[in-house]
């Protein structure tokens, strides 16, 4: 199988998986108790307000219309307009999408940063006090909630230390400094849980490596052990590593929605709470819809690297 029939086959699987998120991020949403109209003029409610919103976001047409509607306009590049601040979609996901993914991308950092020592760390030291302290320290990160960890960091580095801001956000080209001294713990507090999926992946792909016949023979010459470690070892066991990041940071990026709520970040995850709260359908729907997409995307980003650097897929 050349590449291109790779790639064509898992792009004919990715278009039946968008129909079926779409069909199910907009029933979901309209599954929701209560009417946009309603919570949307909240104490100002008049009948006549109410009709006039349900008529202009087609809300008083069937659900099917409603989803062919909504559906339609992505096709021309239309995300709708939200109900709640009457901007377009398109505006408010370019402005948030960019946000969301720093702090993905810096996450990922993290996540790297800890899981790939520790897991090759973890893999040298196997059934030894380092190994049990490795994998102690990854199942911590990702059985801690990320809303306590969060507070238990605001608490230690913001308000005893005063290192750093509690919460907030400074766009990076306002002030790159002040960007990354906001950015720092949420960073950190998202990356932790990926931090550890890495480590366990990287422990188990060095311990294979580590009994190759390849390892075996690369010892027998005398070769030292960081020279084994380092040259013939890990550069196999980062193969299947590379491929988890792509979809860590599709998980990541799906997964800030608690953190960026804790730490005030204007991004993705704070923009669908409000929009779920508010009954803003068309930011919910749209949102997520985008973060489908690009996690869907990063997939097929991990499954070519994986056949770019896997021999035996391209037999």
């Amino acid at each position: 199988m050349d590449a291109w029939q790779f790639i064509g086959r898992r792009l004919a699987i990715m278009v039946p998986t968008v129909f079926f998120v779409s069909v199910m991020i907009f029933g979901l949403q309209h599954l929701l108790p209560g009417d946009p109209a309603t919570a949307l003029l909240a104490d100002d409610y008049d009948p006549e307000a109410a009709r006039y919103l349900r008529e202009r976001y087609h809300l008083d047409q069937p659900i099917y219309v409603q989803y062919l509607l909504w559906v339609g306009g992505l096709f021309q590049g239309d995300f709708g307009e939200s109900i709640r601040n009457k901007i377009a979609v398109a505006d408010l996901i370019l402005a948030k999408l960019p946000v969301t993914i720093e702090l993905a991308v810096i996450s990922l950092f993290f996540a790297l940063l800890i899981g790939i020592p520790a897991g090759i760390l973890s893999a040298v030291k196997k059934d030894r006090p380092t190994d049990m302290i490795a994998n102690v320290v990854a199942l911590s990160g990702i059985s801690i909630p990320n809303f306590w960890q969060g507070i238990m960091m605001i608490l230690l580095f913001a308000v005893y230390l005063r290192w750093l801001p509690a919460s907030g956000y400074v766009p990076f080209f306002e002030d790159p400094i002040e960007n990354l001294r906001t950015m720092i713990m949420p960073a950190f507090v998202l990356g932790t849980g990926g931090a550890g999926v890495i480590m366990r992946h990287m422990r188990g792909a060095m311990l294979q490596t580590l009994g190759a016949d390849y390892v075996r023979t690369a010892r027998a010459k005398g070769l030292h052990e960081r020279k084994v470690i380092a040259k013939h070892a890990l550069r196999n066991a980062l193969v299947p590593v590379i491929t988890l990041g792509a979809l860590e940071f599709g998980h990541l990026l799906s997964g800030a929605v608690l953190t960026e709520q804790i730490f005030s970040i204007p991004g993705f995850g704070k923009m669908i709470v409000e929009g779920v709260f508010t009954r803003d359908y068309t930011v919910v729907q749209s949102v997520v819809l985008v973060i489908a997409l690009i996690y869907l995307s990063l997939n097929l980003v991990a499954d070519v690297l994986y056949y770019v650097v896997n021999p035996r897929l391209r037999g």
